[in-house]
């Protein structure tokens, strides 16, 4: 999994990605002080893993990860290539989800580059870019299909057209394509296949204050309005005191921290959390002795599928999964306790996995 830090320069994305992840992007007060895209790689943060470990005491714990890309700010005309645009939304169309960072904050410090404060108006001058680049896109591609589809009587050629039509008629009217829904397989492949910018998954990170990071502020509840009815998530995070608490050494000092701030877990942990929700992404769990560790898979794949994120020779000589609820496992103690307890299931081909099964495949290849 890939996500894209986007947004206009100075509103403090390269802050949050040096809050989240171990590379480190120069975050300076003038626009285009990120160039090329940073990528880092981030920890999923799961408390279960931890818990685990305590029972099963493993070689090592291994949590899930994601990367994170810090790409460089936009500005108006970037789908006509002004500022860095062409390589803005070449790098967004290699991420499966958008972090579109808002400045939501005040300070006479930090320049904003078009002049004031206003995180609905960044909002639309970044979804107008990649909405323009998106008509383009559907522009070239209808070109192909409609003479196929309305001529040569091509099935497949109509199905795409009426996907194109139903996108270009969404965007024309100001909203974005991941408004749009499909109802057919077909369809809903036919979208997929267009790879449009817009239909990305989006989650608003809402940058405020110190002093607003637990309750937002007139900018939060303004972003919060303006999204109604987009399909996407919102966050709010003050990445400057994500930056002072990446600062502190030890787990305690962080909490006492976030309890200071009236804030239960740290913003970047809630933000790789939304992420994971946003894609519809979740974790299964294999404990033993040599270690403890996250897998990531979508959610409603079948045990099979979920072999395969372990290695393909899982998946293709499949014999039955041996899976453990965490709540069992935590509650009696060991895998051999559960095991006595009747609490171990085992199933096959069809079983839908969950998020936090305890999993051991039985293969043959």
């Amino acid at each position: 999994m890939k996500a894209g830090i986007v947004g206009l320069p100075n509103v403090g994305k390269s802050t949050l990605f040096n809050c989240l992840s171990s590379a480190k992007a120069q975050a300076a007060n003038f626009p285009f002080c990120t160039i090329d895209a940073q990528l880092g790689q981030v920890s999923v943060p799961d408390e279960r893993l931890t818990k685990l470990a305590e029972l099963v005491h493993p070689g090592r714990i291994v949590p899930a990860v994601c990367d994170i890309v810090d790409i460089a700010g936009l500005v108006k005309g970037a789908s006509k290539g002004e500022g860095l645009g062409n390589q803005f939304l070449a790098n967004i169309r290699e991420c499966d989800a958008i972090i579109h960072v808002l400045r939501c904050f005040d300070n006479d410090n930090i320049v904003h580059v078009d002049g004031s404060v206003d995180p609905v108006r960044d909002k639309e001058i970044i979804d107008l870019e990649l909405q323009i680049k998106d008509l383009e896109t559907l522009d070239n591609r209808l070109k192909r299909v409609e003479k196929a589809a309305r001529v040569g009587g091509d099935k497949q050629a109509k199905i795409e057209l009426d996907v194109i039509e139903a996108y270009k008629a969404a965007i024309e009217s100001g909203k974005s394509a991941r408004t749009v829904q499909f109802e057919t397989e077909d369809e809903q492949q036919a979208a997929r296949g267009l790879f449009l910018l817009t239909a990305k998954p989006v989650l608003y990170v809402c940058n405020v204050d110190d002093k607003s990071a637990a309750t937002g502020n007139q900018y939060t509840q303004a972003v919060a309005e303006a999204i109604k009815g987009e399909e996407a998530e919102m966050l709010i995070i003050s990445a400057q005191t994500e930056a002072d608490i990446a600062e502190l050494e030890t787990y305690e000092e962080k909490q006492m921290f976030l309890e200071d701030m009236g804030l239960s877990e740290s913003g970047c942990n809630r933000l790789i959390k939304a992420i994971y929700h946003l894609l519809t992404l979740q974790t299964f769990i294999t404990a033993g002795e040599m270690e403890v560790k996250a897998w990531t898979f979508r959610k409603g794949w079948k045990a099979p599928q979920c072999a395969g994120v372990i290695h393909t020779d899982f998946e293709k000589g499949f014999i039955r999964a041996e899976v453990i609820k965490y709540d069992d496992y935590i509650k009696y103690g060991s895998e051999a306790a559960v095991r006595e307890a009747g609490k171990l299931g085992v199933e096959g081909k069809e079983y839908v996995v969950q998020d936090g099964d305890i999993m051991h495949f039985r293969f043959n290849v």
